[in-house]
């Protein structure tokens, strides 16, 4: 038998992502989502005077330069340096890109975290560990064996309120043909991902289509219910497996989320006024921004941008780095530092917290491709609001960046920090599908000076 979401797939020509990436969820009445990424979706959980807290993720696919970015040696040799000239920030002791102004305008509200460090130079490695705590050699052919840390939240914590959804990708999740490893793995499919899309060919953003599609009523969804009803009893004839185990819940959500108001304004840019359009960009990553900071306003627990284009946006930067980042800095500052400068504004700095990051860092040296090559061995991480210690650099690393100098840190201290601002024990366990208690982190504990 055919996996069904192979039976319910369109064409998507022209969108990003994979085939499988971008069912329409019109096959079962609702367009909007992806099918897949909709029946994923984790039922809203009422907060029941919990403190509100959620968590914004810049995933900066490809590893970012730290050396080019939040950690420039402007004394070392042209080799190491690199072609930019640093700028002066509010934060004493911090110099950024030339392309980083606005960045510079708001690094009070920054923690600089520049001794990040482990020794997986391979994406999908690297990015395995970063995203779920967890090394994992050649893990594009042994898949994903740890849940990420958006799933993580959506499992503990889930939402925020009721009517939206724990976990949102935007524009989608890429675990499935990037290798960025951001599902669930041993949680179950209802705590991976919403998906939102994008048609981003023109670099813009018109919001998920939250609509029905024409010539679809509600009647009609109420068929749909129907029909959704003879599958579940032609498979009670079939063997159960982990997936189909999780088929009724998300689908019930699926429904709740067709008719939840909440989560159709908080995807309505629509709704927010030219300027705010404007401070945050009319590009990809700052259109992507803003959305983030609807959906975490509107109760979503923890949301991913990712953007991933390989002639702006994908930060694996082997060839022409100078070329690269005069082109990829300028929106990244722009919507990075509009929504830290926001959400400060708006007093959502003790509950949001926004981060930045990749997989891994950039080589010391420029290389005779004007690039550079793959570095775990030193990274910078960014941190804003969430109720951390801010308006500080933590760690350095030696005079070309190659390793740190002091307060090695790790991606399990990392993750133990986004979850302690979370309010989740990063010490707690999970059970996988044995039952066994699994760690959140195998090791690792928040930064102190954060926390």
């Amino acid at each position: 038998m055919k996996d069904m979401s192979q039976a319910l797939s369109v064409d998507t020509s022209g969108w990003i992502g994979s085939r499988r990436s971008f069912l329409r969820i019109g096959a079962l009445g609702f367009a909007g989502l992806t099918l897949e990424s909709l029946l994923r979706a984790r039922r809203a959980q009422g907060a029941s005077g919990r403190p509100e807290k959620s968590a914004i993720l810049f995933w900066m696919a490809g590893g970012p330069s730290h050396i080019d970015t939040y950690d420039m040696k402007p004394d070392a040799p042209a080799e190491v340096r690199g072609p930019f000239r640093p700028i002066a920030t509010n934060l004493p002791g911090l110099v950024v890109n030339e392309h980083m102004p606005r960045h510079a305008a708001i690094a009070d509200k920054l923690a600089i975290v520049r001794s990040v460090s482990h020794d997986l130079s391979v994406h999908d490695d690297g990015s395995h560990w970063m995203q779920t705590g967890y090394p994992l050699l050649n893990a594009r052919e042994k898949g994903q064996q740890h849940p990420c840390e958006g799933s993580v939240v959506s499992c503990v914590r889930g939402s925020n309120r009721p009517g939206v959804p724990a976990y949102v990708c935007v524009p989608e999740d890429y675990q499935t043909h990037m290798g960025f490893y951001q599902a669930a793995a041993y949680l179950g499919k209802r705590y991976d991902a919403l998906s939102a899309y994008a048609r981003i060919d023109r670099r813009t953003y018109g919001g998920p289509w939250f609509g029905l599609p024409e010539g679809l009523s509600a009647a009609r969804i109420d068929d749909r219910r129907s029909l959704l009803a003879a599958f579940d009893a032609l498979r009670e004839h079939v063997e159960t497996s982990d997936a189909l185990r999780d088929a009724d819940d998300v689908q019930q959500q699926a429904f709740e989320l067709i008719g939840s108001r909440e989560a159709r304004e908080a995807f309505d840019l629509t709704k927010e006024p030219e300027f705010v359009h404007e401070t945050y960009g009319r590009h990809a990553w700052g259109q992507y921004a803003l959305l983030a900071r609807r959906l975490v306003e509107a109760g979503v627990t923890f949301v991913t941008i990712n953007l991933y284009d390989k002639d702006v946006d994908w930060w694996d930067d082997h060839y022409t780095i100078g070329k690269n980042l005069t082109k990829r800095l300028p929106p990244y500052d722009q919507a990075f530092s509009a929504l830290v400068d926001d959400v400060h504004g708006r007093g959502l700095a003790d509950r949001v917290l926004v981060a930045a990051y990749g997989e891994f860092g950039r080589a010391p040296r420029i290389d005779a491709n004007a690039g550079r090559g793959h570095w775990p061995s030193a990274m910078s991480c960014v941190l804003s609001g969430g109720g951390l210690k801010t308006g500080q650099i933590v760690g350095s690393t030696t005079r070309d960046g190659a390793k740190p100098l002091d307060r090695p840190l790790s991606p399990g201290d990392l993750l133990a920090t986004i979850y302690h601002a979370l309010d989740i024990d990063p010490q707690r366990t999970l059970p996988d599908r044995l039952g066994r208690p699994i760690p959140l982190v195998p090791s690792g504990e928040p930064i102190r000076e954060l926390v």
